[in-house]
């Protein structure tokens, strides 16, 4: 009988690839600014952290090297730089983040409209992303297969904002009413 050296010795190779991203995902937040001079263009995974302020009736994971931030959200990308840049920091109409995260926001009064969805309108989009580079970090691990590291990942953290993929026991019923919320919204 042989003892593994590492607890990761006796995983499955996908449990071990969703440790290894555990591991760098509870590193130190990055301020997004750094973050997206830093992400890589390859797949992977990523975690959006906040401090206690921002959403105080939320519940979220901690982090390991800073403590007064905690983990809102986890996602996963076939190309990290141009998901958070493209999608999370640019287009309420692609990202599920940024939707969720206007819900939680509209009565500081931010207006949607419909083209084929529901949308912010262009000046609330850009202070939506003013409002994240001023309350939100982020961590990241690239991963060439990370739909089953985010799905291990946010089965086991449940994310306050996620939804999809989290025990129904751990949704947060605040975030799905924001949801409903932001898609009855619509200005025009």
């Amino acid at each position: 009988m042989t003892t593994p050296e590492s607890p990761t010795d006796a995983m499955s190779p996908a449990l071990a690839r969703a440790e290894a991203a555990l591991r760098l995902l509870s590193g130190v937040p990055v301020a997004l600014d750094v973050a997206v001079r830093q992400l890589a263009r390859g797949g992977g995974v990523y975690a959006w952290w906040a401090g206690p302020a921002v959403f105080p009736e939320l519940p979220g994971r901690a982090n390991e090297h800073d403590p007064s931030m905690r983990m809102l959200y986890l996602g996963r990308a076939g190309n990290l730089r141009g998901r958070i840049l493209r999608n999370h920091l640019r287009r309420s109409g692609s990202s599920t983040l940024r939707r969720t995260l206007a819900g939680l926001l509209l009565s500081e009064g931010y207006r949607t409209t419909f083209t084929d969805r529901v949308v912010l309108v262009p000046e609330d989009e850009a202070r939506l992303t003013a409002w994240m580079h001023a309350n939100l970090w982020l961590t990241w691990a690239q991963d060439a297969e990370p739909v089953s590291v985010e799905a291990t990942l946010v089965r086991r953290l449940h994310p306050p904002l996620n939804v999809s993929g989290v025990d129904r026991e751990h949704v947060q019923q605040a975030v799905v009413d924001a949801k409903a919320a932001y898609n009855r919204s619509t200005s025009s």
